[in-house]
């Protein structure tokens, strides 16, 4: 007797069925992943209108000068910080944390600068501490720097004893120029005089055409324009400095500008150093199978991806991985990060570290977040900064082999 005889079930059609089931949930799973993967594609490169408030207000008492928030990563870290509320209607100045609990934190406020606080309800805290070169106190400049895509404003503010050596700032994604501010004091007792840019899409500078971040692929222009204006003032050696998506910018600047032989050193707070390390922890943040994230950058990185992302060039993510590139980098670079980032991983920061310890000073934080590595430990952050600058040679490369192309670019 055959198995299953007078069972009424028929193995070879069971197979079969069961084949056809297996096929159409790949297949579905397919689309599906192809779909999540064209929607990540896009997300990533699309400028935000509107951050979300993501921090629950319970208390405040302006009278005592405190605040009362729900416990999160970023809620409790030591330090002080901007408190944007009722969707950016309303900023503050947040400072020490006075009691904590496993689930509220009470913080000291330092000022409200405009919006009714008492009335508010939700925030969320940035690392910005400064809104303008005017809460420095410091004399500045606003200029209007030239690019491809028209003037893109700047600040300019100058050293306390300028020697010749600027930096260049370049915040990061879905921010603006006031993140680099905190940097500003730092640079400009070390006799550099800083010019904090704007870039294409960042809500300040004129947009591209499309609209779209390229991730450092396409903004590098606009600071290789700001190096020129530099250039044009006055600067005879460039610094430039990036955080976050400013640093992935900045790296594509320093192997890309036909001025590369006037940069002298590099700056990297919290950078992205490969946006595939990147996109893989965002992908997992959202329960998303790797197959998803690897899948969204095939879709920026194709022209056909344009349809999808409104991109109308694709993205060579090969160009900006400096993992793989970190043997093309000849610069001196001192790079901070967070183990905690959050937002970006350390794994690039750590691994371009280790690939070239001869040229990377490298200095890890713990618990500081995402681009809050100043606001958590600031002396500690100004004086590895000041460390680097005064071992910083006036070339910048001196003990460096010349770079391809340098001479042309003379």
């Amino acid at each position: 007797m055959r198995d299953g005889a007078g069972s009424g079930r028929h193995p070879g059609r069971f197979v079969v069925v069961t084949g056809i089931a297996v096929a159409g949930a790949t297949v579905l799973f397919g689309a599906l992943g192809g779909v999540l993967a064209g929607v990540m594609a896009r997300r990533i490169v699309t400028p935000s209108s509107k951050r979300a408030d993501d921090v629950r207000i319970d208390a405040v008492d302006l009278a005592a000068g405190t605040i009362t928030l729900q416990s999160t990563e970023d809620s409790v870290l030591q330090g002080d910080y901007s408190f944007w509320f009722s969707g950016d209607r309303g900023h503050a100045h947040l400072g020490e944390v006075l009691r904590l609990t496993p689930t509220k934190v009470t913080r000291r406020v330092l000022r409200v600068d405009h919006g009714d606080l008492v009335r508010a309800e939700r925030g969320r805290l940035g690392g910005y501490s400064y809104l303008g070169p005017w809460d420095l106190g410091l004399a500045f400049e606003d200029v209007l720097v030239p690019t491809d895509a028209g003037d893109a404003p700047a600040w300019l503010i100058p050293a306390a004893e300028p020697d010749g050596r600027w930096v260049i700032q370049v915040h990061g994604r879905g921010v603006q120029r006031q993140e680099t501010l905190r940097a500003t004091p730092v640079f400009r007792d070390a006799g550099v005089t800083s010019l904090l840019v704007s870039y294409r899409n960042d809500g300040e500078a004129p947009r591209s055409v499309d609209g779209r971040y390229a991730l450092g692929d396409a903004e590098w222009q606009d600071v290789d324009a700001a190096i020129a204006f530099a250039v044009h003032r006055g600067a005879r050696e460039i610094v430039l400095m990036g955080w976050s998506m400013g640093g992935a910018i900045v790296l594509q600047t320093a192997t890309r500008s036909m001025l590369r032989e006037r940069i002298v050193g590099i700056v990297l707070d919290s950078p992205v150093i490969d946006w595939a390390d990147v996109a893989r922890f965002h992908g997992g943040l959202l329960g998303l199978p790797a197959v998803v994230a690897r899948g969204a950058l095939e879709v920026l990185g194709r022209r056909w991806g344009g349809m999808v992302t409104g991109r109308t060039e694709p993205i060579d993510f090969r160009r900006l991985d400096f993992v793989e590139r970190a043997a093309e980098l000849d610069l001196p670079v001192l790079l901070m990060h967070s183990d905690d980032d959050g937002f970006v991983p350390v794994t690039g920061s750590r691994a371009l570290a280790g690939r070239r310890p001869d040229i990377v000073t490298f200095l890890p934080f713990a618990v500081a977040r995402h681009t809050k590595l100043w606001n958590y430990d600031r002396e500690g952050w100004n004086q590895a900064i000041t460390n680097w600058l005064g071992e910083l040679a006036p070339s910048g490369r001196t003990s460096l082999p010349d770079r391809p192309g340098a001479a042309a670019a003379s």
